[in-house]
């Protein structure tokens, strides 16, 4: 794992994705349980773990007391392979090999790294070990490092930000110290707080029902009109009352997306004068009665709305 935190800092940007769209009358090729966030949690400097406050099996200590790393002969459990899940309300975030929600705090700073959370802080929010701490799928290893904390012990850090647990997430996907004291947030891959906002522009995501399918900023899904046509030009034949059920995506750009196949990814003008992307071509909406991300309840609305794959083709519509 690197240590230097110059080193994660220089890597953190990515290089710029080219643009590879085409003229719409080319095929495209083959593609290849929600938890509220803890904004109500104790507020303060770093809040409260509370009496009794247990932090499950993920500790490893079996006492229902939350270790201290500044506590002499404490020790917090390993990281161990970090892992992206996908929240509801954050998006993208972090996690220990035991699901935990990891965690940076406003006050401590990334360049150079440094924590400022010790003592009964420590206690409400573990530090993470760096010993043996390895990058899942999802996340970038040269953003992994460490700092020493003033007990002389490795806190890892991501992006330069120190890493912590919350001692009153017991379970696995708990992200009850998103926001507590305004200071604390739930960490993104990248070391950023995690957002929705923060999402690509065009994505996907792992329906359990439905397999990949595209999402777009704010993790809302997108849809497919079977009426519509691509080729040889983008045409939307949802027009008046229909866009006030099914909302037009907004132009991408290229390099904003991840997971989306780039041929035939570009943006087109409506008659109304309104720019509108396309996938494959394929003009794109969300539905007004997605009201959270991960909804899908325009999934075959009048047999002829249908989520899109990442390679613009609509999932599930009737096979022609």
């Amino acid at each position: 794992m690197k240590t230097s935190w110059r080193s994660a800092s220089l890597v953190a940007s990515a290089a710029a994705v080219l643009a590879l769209t085409t003229a719409c009358g080319q095929e495209a090729a083959p593609s290849a349980s929600s938890q509220n966030v803890g904004a109500t949690a104790a507020a303060g400097d770093y809040g409260n773990a509370g009496a009794g406050a247990g932090v499950g099996s993920g500790y490893g200590n079996g006492t229902g007391a939350s270790p201290s790393a500044s506590s002499p002969g404490a020790k917090a459990a390993s990281a161990g392979k970090l892992a992206v899940v996908t929240n509801p309300e954050l998006g993208k975030v972090l996690t220990d090999n035991a699901g935990l929600t990891l965690y940076r705090f406003d006050t401590d700073t990334a360049e150079p790294p440094k924590s400022n959370c010790d003592g009964d802080c420590a206690t409400t929010w573990p530090p993470v070990p760096a010993d043996d701490a390895t990058a899942g799928a999802g996340i970038d290893k040269s953003l992994l490092g460490e700092v020493t904390r003033t007990d002389g012990s490795k806190q890892l850090t991501i992006g330069g930000w120190p890493a912590y647990r919350y001692a009153k997430d017991v379970n696995a996907g708990d992200v009850n110290g998103q926001g507590v004291g305004g200071k604390w947030y739930a960490l993104a891959p990248t070391g950023k707080k995690a957002s929705l906002a923060s999402l690509p522009g065009l994505s996907t995501r792992e329906d359990p029902n439905l397999g990949e399918i595209v999402v777009d900023k704010n993790g809302m899904t997108v849809y497919r009109f079977l009426k519509d046509t691509a080729w040889p030009d983008p045409i939307s034949r949802c027009t008046g009352a229909c866009l006030e059920k099914w909302p037009a995506v907004g132009p991408v750009e290229a390099n904003d997306t991840k997971g989306v196949v780039k041929k035939g990814l570009m943006s087109f003008t409506r008659p109304d004068g309104v720019k509108q992307q396309t996938i494959n071509c394929w003009p794109i909406y969300t539905f007004a009665q997605d009201k959270e991300p991960g909804d899908t309840n325009g999934q075959g609305v009048g047999g002829t709305w249908y989520a899109v794959a990442p390679d613009g083709k609509p999932i599930g519509a009737p096979k022609k």
